[in-house]
């Protein structure tokens, strides 16, 4: 069994590691620490994991970092851990170790009473052995600028203007991400140290921030790049942010007034921003959905007894299948009342998984939770196990379908 802990002082060994699993066609750039060692590549905790019987081992078998994150679930704010950086080099790769980093983080997670883990995968069908899947989809839409004429056309340009904000403004543009993330479940709380080094900050250069204000207020705000040469340049939008009709109209108007200087405008959005019923031409935009990051709940008990929810006086049984932590591992009861809910874990086996009212895999539990996915969904897909129909009703009851959308790369 390997040893798994924190690696503060080993960080051209983390540098190393990531660049081998995520940039190799680049090599590897010698570690600078004024250069790789810069505020948003030092956010979050390292962790790695060691062979036990090595105490003199400076060498990580595997690497991976956590940011200590909340985010929004069920209209109230939850720890949320994100776990990237999942890295082990090719001479320790298929001997289980990454299988124990995730347990390990797991149960670093369960110990610091955080909810929910997300991650950004490199393969979907990895994580999902593990018990993460996917809690939103990316909708990428892309034009030439003209399309987003009607915008122009449209907009009252005396009503409110577009500028540039600086870093130091975050605090500015939080009302306007609040009124977004407000729509959305799985949405991150942003501290200070997320504003000024991951959205105003980026990891080879910094992207653009405009925002629209009408009033005296921020409504809206565009984080793109510009990408590429003159005569095929793109205008990259990685973060759309608007609190109203004419907020998105000015946004895309903005996008518009770029026809000089870029051939194509890509806007990366969650599905509800409505480009495509806006647009007077949606036959010119190409649109891409693809998969987006994937979400695990910590612990069942904990978790699905600190949430709120929509309807009183449900109970049932639900036996969880999880593959890496043992404590889901088991039939649960959830009692929801007018003003509390608990769920106990019948670790006595009084109710067996046969007989509990519905069974489940972790992942399908968790996206049930955030609300990607409806109980009629996952019983449509054959993802719920259960002999009666009213206890599907009660589990879509308990937890209604609702939008999700985490963009925030980690």
């Amino acid at each position: 069994m390997a040893d798994y802990r924190p690696i503060p002082d080993e960080r051209d060994v983390f540098h190393e590691y990531r660049s081998y699993a995520f940039r190799p066609e680049e090599g590897v750039p010698a570690y600078d620490p004024d250069e790789h060692e810069t505020p948003r590549a030092t956010l979050g905790s390292r962790r790695g994991v060691y062979e036990a019987d090595a105490a003199d081992d400076t060498e990580p078998r595997c690497v991976c970092r956590h940011y200590w994150l909340e985010s929004r679930v069920r209209d109230e704010s939850h720890r949320t851990a994100g776990l990237a950086s999942v890295a082990t080099p090719p001479e320790y790769r298929r001997r289980g170790y990454v299988r124990q980093l995730l347990a390990e983080s797991l149960a670093e997670y369960r110990d610091r009473d955080i909810r929910f883990s997300v991650l950004w995968p490199f393969s979907y069908r990895f994580y999902r052995q593990y018990g993460w899947d996917t809690c939103n989809r990316i909708v990428t839409h892309e034009c030439e600028p003209s399309v987003l004429s009607f915008a122009t056309a449209t907009v009252d340009r005396d009503a409110g203007s577009v500028r540039r904000f600086a870093a130091d403004e975050f605090e500015s543009l939080g009302p306007a991400y609040d009124a977004h993330a407000d729509r959305y479940s799985l949405a991150l709380e942003r501290d200070t140290d997320w504003w000024r080094h991951r959205v105003f900050a980026g990891h080879d250069r910094d992207p653009f921030v405009y925002a629209y204000e009408r009033d005296g207020q921020v409504r809206g705000y565009l984080v793109y790049t510009l990408d590429g040469e003159m005569g095929d340049r793109t205008m990259a939008v990685s973060e759309f942010v608007s609190a109203d009709r004419d907020a998105t109209l000015s946004l895309l108007s903005f996008c518009h007034d770029h026809a000089s200087q870029v051939d194509r405008v890509r806007l990366r959005v969650p599905a509800a921003v409505p480009l495509r019923d806006l647009a007077r031409d949606p036959d010119r935009i190409e649109t891409h959905v693809e998969d987006g990051p994937m979400v695990r709940l910590v612990d069942v008990a904990d978790t699905l007894s600190a949430l709120s929810y929509p309807a009183p006086d449900v109970s049932l049984t639900i036996a969880v299948d999880d593959p890496l932590a043992e404590w889901n591992e088991d039939v649960f009861r959830l009692a929801v009342a007018a003003d509390h809910a608990d769920c106990t874990r019948l670790g006595d086996r009084s109710t067996s998984a046969a007989d509990a009212d519905v069974r489940l895999e972790i992942g399908a539990l968790s996206q049930l939770v955030v609300g990607f996915r409806s109980a009629a969904n996952l019983d449509r897909t054959g993802e719920i196990e259960t002999a009666d129909s009213e206890a599907v009703e009660a589990l879509s009851t308990l937890f209604p379908e609702t939008e999700v959308y985490l963009g925030d790369r980690f």
